[in-house]
């Protein structure tokens, strides 16, 4: 940069208005014990109308004389690290980042203060001038587009810095980490300022790859705290809520509908909660393609090593959590880029569910994860889902013979037999989903391959499994099953259903009558997707329950309630409670005939069609 002619750096100081010597002649003095001259100092760098030239000129000071800030100078050095350089003119920014390579290249103790300093400008509100309010009649008309228009360039001075840090300190990535978690926002923040926060994040990853995994757990981790705080419930109600509370009058105004017009893609989510997960799952899906892809193709090597990252992250976190709802598909989504990516997920949970060593809880986990992907992921081929089924059924038919040949009565018990109902529910559900797959083209092949899996015995045998499944899993799979004649559940079903007693009195006081309808506390992982911005990367991959295909399977003397040809019955928000009440006979299937999707699923009335 050059003033007029000369070179800007090269040139005297700047003449500004300022009180006090030199910060050479001023450390001097502090260290003869004459503090004023420091104290105004600190002042002087602490007021909030500095101008450039003079952060100009303290900065070139300090650069000359950085050996002499030691550790007994901290709070002199914290009110530099205070000052305004972000959103600057660029001579300040030049600047200032000089000042910062100095500084940790000689003393490395402020290390951390300078990453904390830099770290705290990835959120809006630290580098965004103070917009001034405009209000008529208690209205907000001001324009509050002006208040994005510097953050790209503010964001990109933050990187450069802490480039610059990295370059001169290589250990930076240790102590970095910590620091991206302590100043994650708290969840209640705006979407706004989670998005900025996780955007800078993702992007630190992409010069410090170092880090990615651990900054894929601290992400990840704050998402499924906003994810296992809003339920598939509340989601469906205050969508329910807010459409049952739009003023039919004020519609049509101006009807002016185009077929580019996708306002249930485009409107905000109701719940608050809902809309910050979904921005963050936006954020996250985006980077998650921009990091496979170069130039439009998928880079392969490159997205080996994001899957393995996310896988671990999915073992550490996602898979012992239970009950969230959404952060899962980030693995679904990658997942659908390569179908041996998908197979190597499938091999990884299928080791989880097989492994005797792992925690009955995880193996559980696993089951409903290997069900749910088989049935929803439309990108994974039939081949595919019959040597996953193989392979289930050989481990559940070889723990059927080691219970047969223990020399003990078998019995129905969850907590001995956990990952194996897990295992059978897992088959239950795939084959509910996917047998139209498995028997068009060839329906005699295709009989012959669901006769070859010995549902039969896996059904009749002493465990009892169509006890503790799912009453929605359990009754539709007794009916396709009926109807092609591979096995006949429904006299099992009547057994146990005689055979659960309901309690009259429960442990809370009170006279009630309940049964416990899930007792496997079952969740499909990957139920219908209810975020709506997000969810347009999920719609063209999600298997939806064909509905139609299988009103055939109730008998034609059996009425049914109401019309219901357009409806989806796994979507009709049979939600397993705690305690509920079972009543599943062979003539009454049809009223209670639901979809395993429907544990949470959104109603229709309001379920985008995937």
């Amino acid at each position: 940069m050059e003033v007029d002619g000369r070179d800007f750096f090269s040139s005297p100081p700047v003449k500004t208005v300022r009180f006090g010597g030199s910060v050479v002649e001023t450390l001097a003095k502090h260290k003869q014990g004459d503090s004023g001259d420091y104290e105004l100092l600190k002042h002087q760098l602490a007021d909030p109308d500095i101008k450039d030239a003079q952060i100009i000129n303290w900065l070139q000071e300090f650069r000359s004389c950085v050996t002499q800030l030691t550790k007994d100078h901290e709070q002199l050095i914290y009110t530099v690290l205070r000052l305004p350089w972000v959103g600057r003119s660029q001579a300040v920014v030049e600047e200032y980042m000089a000042f910062l390579g100095n500084l940790v290249s000689a003393q490395t103790v402020y290390l951390c203060a300078c990453l904390k300093m830099v770290v705290s400008h990835f959120t809006p509100s630290r580098i965004q001038v103070t917009r001034v309010t405009i209000c008529e009649g208690g209205v907000d008309i001001s324009d509050s587009e002006d208040e994005d228009e510097d953050l790209p360039r503010s964001f990109n001075q933050c990187h450069q810095a802490l480039q610059l840090i990295t370059r001169y300190v290589p250990s930076t990535s240790r102590f970095l980490v910590p620091i991206l978690q302590e100043n994650f926002p708290f969840v209640q923040k705006s979407s706004r300022t989670l998005e900025c926060y996780v955007h800078n994040l993702l992007r630190v990853t992409t010069y410090i790859p170092s880090i990615r995994r651990d900054v894929l757990e601290v992400i990840i981790g704050m998402m499924l705290k906003l994810d296992v705080s809003a339920s598939r419930a509340d989601i469906e109600e205050a969508e329910e809520n807010t459409v049952q509370n739009q003023d039919p009058t004020e519609e049509g105004l101006f009807d002016m509908v185009t077929p580019t017009d996708h306002p249930s893609t485009t409107a905000v989510m109701a719940h608050p909660v809902a809309e910050r997960l979904d921005t963050l799952m936006a954020v996250l899906m985006a980077y998650v393609k921009d990091v496979c892809h170069v130039n439009g193709s998928l880079h392969v090597e490159r997205t080996k090593d994001l899957y393995k990252d996310l896988l671990s992250v999915f073992d550490k976190l996602i898979l012992p959590t239970h009950a969230s709802c959404h952060v899962q598909y980030t693995l679904f989504y990658l997942c659908s880029f390569r179908l041996a990516l998908a197979e190597a997920f499938l091999d990884h949970l299928w080791k989880i569910l097989q492994s005797p060593s792992q925690p009955a809880v995880l193996r559980q986990a696993a089951a409903g994860y290997l069900g749910s992907f088989l049935a929803r992921a439309k990108f994974i081929p039939v081949l595919t889902v019959r040597a996953c089924l193989d392979l289930l059924l050989s481990w559940i038919h070889r723990y059927i013979d080691s219970q047969d040949s223990s020399g003990t009565q078998a019995y129905c018990d969850i907590s001995l037999h956990g990952p194996f109902y897990t295992a059978c529910q897992a088959v239950f559900y795939t084959l509910i989903f996917r047998h139209r797959a498995m028997l068009e083209g060839n329906m005699k092949k295709g009989l012959e391959y669901l006769q070859s899996l010995n549902l039969e015995r896996v059904v009749m045998c002493q465990l009892n499994p169509l006890k503790v499944c799912l009453p929605s899993v359990t009754n539709m799979f007794a009916a396709i099953t009926r109807k092609y004649q591979v096995v006949f559940c429904y006299t099992i079903i009547e057994r146990n259903n005689r055979h659960v007693l309901p309690v009259v009195r429960s442990s809370a006081g009170g006279d009630s009558v309940t049964t416990n309808t899930n007792p496997l506390d079952s969740f499909f992982p990957f139920d219908p997707y209810l975020l709506r911005r997000s969810g347009q990367l999920i719609e063209p991959l999600y298997q939806v329950w064909e509905e139609l295909a299988d009103t055939e399977l109730l008998p034609d003397k059996t009425g049914r309630q109401g019309s219901r040809e357009d409806e989806d019955d796994f979507l009709c928000g049979e939600t397993p409670q705690a305690e509920g009440i079972v009543g599943m006979t062979p003539n009454s299937y049809d009223s209670n005939l639901r979809s395993p999707s429907s544990v949470g699923s959104p109603p229709i009335s309001f379920q985008r069609p995937f």
